[in-house]
């Protein structure tokens, strides 16, 4: 009897503890029991109907059992409770569907004003087109007229167990996509094989990239910072190892990296003239491959699964042209992609050079980037 004459009092006290428990998110963020702290209006206008909604849902719970359990209780059969009978009740109906259809307006309104919001690409300050490969990403930056690719570049040691993790563990790359500090960006997002979805939760974006196909959606970063994210579709083999790292700057140090993106493409394309010499085409092979075909081939050529090995290969030691065609425009009906729209002539001719004198292979072949640009012709 005690109980039950506390019943109330306690209701009313879990549920003003839960509101408080979900109006708190940055607490709570920090203990990874909610969302990352946005970093975007976007991005804060999603953590607060989320949380909005959870508080709603908990409330019904709280209220809807808190009655059944206490009827149960206080009317049980063997206190010489009788079940009431009745047919219908048009107050009770009235009452149990207006409230439901309050309750859903409530949450419908503010939702849709979000999602038309999020849909708004318009009156952009930046274009950047994202595409997704097995397994990086390539950041075009229409305006600017830079590209560059992003892969995963977390040391093969620690992926294959031989050292420790480290403290961003399949969450770095090698090239970060920059954007630029209270700027609206506008990011159209594809895919060149699969399925794959670009999600960055601190950013509050998330699309899918899908092949013959672009999505948009925007944002507007409000802190400067590393914010960093993951391929959010399954894509194949190596889908976990497929991370996205944002780097929010200051609108000056903007303008500076595209400068310097400018530059480092301009050297890369004045080091497919010159001639190399074969040392320095394995040393720069050798990292083309580690990022750009270890994930198949094996870090020591050895193969993985279906996939062939380079060691001894066929491929490696056999006529350099049909080894140059199958790197470039790939095979079809394998995974072997076509990479001559996502390597420079330099870098096809360093992996080509590194893997046909790498991995006990021993042809002697070097291969120069003027022999990858003709055959480009």
């Amino acid at each position: 009897m005690t109980f039950v004459k506390r019943l109330p009092g306690v209701v009313s006290r879990l549920i003003l503890g839960l509101s408080l428990w979900f109006t708190v998110p940055a607490a709570f963020a920090e203990y990874g029991l909610n969302f990352q702290k946005p970093v975007t209006a976007i991005g804060h206008k999603l953590l607060d109907l989320h949380n909005m909604i959870i508080i709603i849902c908990v409330i019904i719970f709280v209220i809807v059992f808190g009655f059944m359990f206490y009827s149960i209780f206080a009317h049980r059969k063997s206190r010489g409770h009788k079940a009431a009978q009745f047919h219908e009740n048009a107050t009770l109906e009235v009452v149990w569907t207006v409230i439901p259809f309050l309750i859903l307006v409530s949450m419908a309104l503010p939702s849709t004003a979000t999602l038309l919001e999020m849909g708004d690409t318009s009156k952009s300050d930046l274009t950047v087109k994202i595409t997704a490969y097995q397994w990086k990403w390539k950041y075009d930056y229409p305006d600017q007229d830079i590209g560059f690719f992003s892969a995963l570049a977390t040391p093969r040691d620690q992926i294959e167990n031989k050292a420790a993790k480290g403290e961003h563990y399949l969450l770095e790359v090698d090239n970060p996509i920059v954007l630029p500090v209270g700027k609206k960006v506008r990011l159209l997002v594809t895919a060149n094989d699969v399925i794959h979805a670009w999600w960055v939760p601190q950013l509050g974006v998330k699309k899918d990239a899908i092949p013959g196909f672009i999505n948009e959606m925007w944002t507007r970063i409000d802190e400067p910072g590393l914010y960093r994210g993951q391929c959010a579709e399954l894509c194949g083999k190596d889908h976990g190892f497929m991370p996205i790292v944002v780097q929010a700057v200051s609108p000056e140090d903007f303008t500076k990296w595209v400068a310097m993106q400018k530059d480092k493409a301009a050297a890369e394309s004045a080091g497919g003239d010159k001639t190399w010499s074969k040392d320095d085409l394995v040393e720069k092979g050798k990292k083309v491959y580690a990022s750009t075909c270890a994930a198949c081939h094996g870090a020591n050529g050895e193969g993985m699964g279906p996939f062939p090995k380079m060691a001894g290969s066929k491929i490696a030691n056999g006529p350099l042209a049909d080894h140059l065609n199958i790197v470039m425009n790939g095979k079809a009906g394998t995974a072997m992609q076509a990479f001559a729209a996502q390597l420079s002539d330099t870098d096809i001719a360093a992996v080509v050079t590194f893997e046909r004198n790498g991995f006990g292979n021993q042809t002697g072949d070097v291969v120069q980037p003027t022999q990858v640009k003709a055959l480009r012709k």
